[in-house]
């Protein structure tokens, strides 16, 4: 059964907004009570968070759809929604958040460290929160925005100081498992080690962490054996360690044309070329394999290389191994770069950035693509009046109408507000602020073009009243 995951594709949802609410206060005695609809509950957060106790993406292999709790809605008496709560994913130390094209959204390193995957929907306003010297009455409130959808990629990226590469049977697992407290699987056949095996080791004053990756045969860059699936857990680490079989049973392997292969491997792969290396002839205990490494040590130590005669069985030369690549971390971690905390940069907007756009479309489809029209129209119930009117004053004070005869729309034009999957698409008409004395009964909005029945009725008893009387005052008795 698998018990080791490095890559997983997410599928996170936010919470909901909570909608808001259309209430009128009545108690006996208080006709005119006013409204008291509260505000919705905010939508919960998807949160990734470091959890160094955390070691595999496994979790997320077998339950990728993840989802936080929407926000209640407003009630009336001025009780707003409960918000939805935050859904906290903890996620291994070293873990890489990328979209699914492939490009990189952050970078988790270090314990606590948080990225937001998916945004909870803001809560609609209800109507006591809508009301104002104009509106003293709003017969609507404002929906609830939904949470944001993402699908993600998840890769782990072991984080540790060292490496050991090497082919398959070169002696990594032993090695590791000697120089920390590591119990790896070992046994005497090929790709033994099917997942990355991290041990901390002590030498000295200097504790560093050493990973064991899994073995690297020829074309392992490529996608061959499991070198292509665990090289990225070499990325991170500042000291490669090239272990090299001195006693192989193979006629065609020798150390020096396996050292050739895993560093064409790694070039192949890229970006490692500034790592120190140190190689490990391991397996020293042999007879074979003693007589071997002197013979190609000096070869080694011409091409540049610090070599080590080691054997993990017998425990020959592990300590001299040990302090030196605690020498070699502590070089490593000295040479980088101090981080400094982060500075707070303002980018203010600049003074003609509306925070939306108007384009022609080659159709003549006039679309407007911008964060708080998209979010307004989203938060517009259009079965109510009032509320499709105040829309229309929010994008009128907001510039758009201004924008839109300046791109050239005209009384009938097809305008889209969102995205060309999920917009709004209504004929635009140039429109007018409107204040009190422009609405009529709660709900309702003068300025649309089709009332609702019972406001067309109203509107011509009004008028026959409104005739009947007029024809009075121009009664002359005889």
């Amino acid at each position: 059964m698998t018990t080791f995951v490095d890559r997983v594709e997410l599928h996170v949802a936010a919470g909901n907004g909570g909608h808001g609410c259309a209430s009128v206060h009545r108690e006996k005695f208080k006709p005119l009570g006013g409204p008291d609809g509260g505000n919705g509950g905010r939508g919960g957060d998807v949160i990734l968070t470091v959890d160094q106790s955390v070691t595999t993406l496994l979790d997320y292999h077998h339950s990728p759809h993840r989802k936080a709790t929407s926000g209640k809605p407003g009630e009336g008496g001025n009780r707003s929604g409960k918000d939805g709560q935050d859904l906290v994913l903890p996620v291994p130390d070293g873990t890489v958040i990328m979209d699914k094209a492939g490009n990189v959204l952050a970078d988790l390193v270090g314990q606590g460290t948080t990225y937001i995957a998916a945004q909870g929907g803001r809560g609609g306003l209800g109507n006591a929160a809508l009301a104002s010297a104009r509106r003293k009455a709003p017969g609507f409130a404002l929906l609830g925005v939904p949470g944001d959808l993402q699908d993600i990629v998840l890769e782990l990226k072991t984080v540790a100081d060292v490496a050991l590469v090497g082919f398959p049977s070169a002696g990594k697992s032993s090695l590791i498992s000697v120089l920390s407290a590591a119990k790896p699987k070992i046994a005497d056949y090929p790709f033994t080690t099917l997942v990355p095996n991290l041990g901390v080791v002590t030498a000295g004053e200097t504790v560093y962490t050493i990973a064991d990756v899994p073995g690297l045969i020829p074309g392992a860059s490529q996608g061959k054996g499991l070198g292509l699936e665990f090289l990225r857990h070499v990325e991170r680490c500042s000291v490669l360690v090239h272990v090299l079989d001195t006693a192989t049973l193979e006629s065609d392997r020798d150390p020096l044309s396996d050292l050739d292969m895993i560093e064409a491997e790694l070039r192949e792969y890229g970006g490692l070329d500034n790592r120190p290396r140190v190689v490990v002839l391991n397996k020293t205990d042999v007879p074979d394999g003693k007589d071997l490494a002197e013979m190609v040590r000096p070869d080694l130590e011409s091409r540049g290389y610090r070599v080590f005669e080691v054997s993990a069985v017998a425990h020959i030369g592990l300590k001299e191994l040990s302090f030196a690549l605690a020498d070699m971390v502590a070089k490593s971690r000295a040479a980088k770069p101090t981080e400094e905390a982060t500075r707070i940069v303002i980018r203010p907007k600049a003074v003609d950035d509306a925070g939306f756009t108007v384009t022609r479309e080659e159709d003549g489809l006039f679309r407007v693509r911008g964060e708080k029209p998209e979010r307004w129209v989203r938060q517009t119930d259009f079965s109510n009046d009032e509320a499709v009117g105040y829309l229309a004053d929010r994008l009128n004070r907001l510039g758009v109408e201004e924008k839109l005869m300046k791109a050239g729309a005209r009384s009938g034009d097809g305008v889209a507000i969102g995205p060309e999957d999920n917009a709004v698409v209504f004929d635009w008409e140039p429109t007018v602020m409107a204040g009190a004395e422009m609405l009529g009964r709660r709900g309702e909005d003068h300025r649309l073009d089709e009332p609702r029945p019972a406001t067309q009725r109203r509107r011509d008893k009004q008028a026959e009243r409104d005739e009947a009387a007029q024809e009075f005052e121009d009664f002359e008795p005889f």
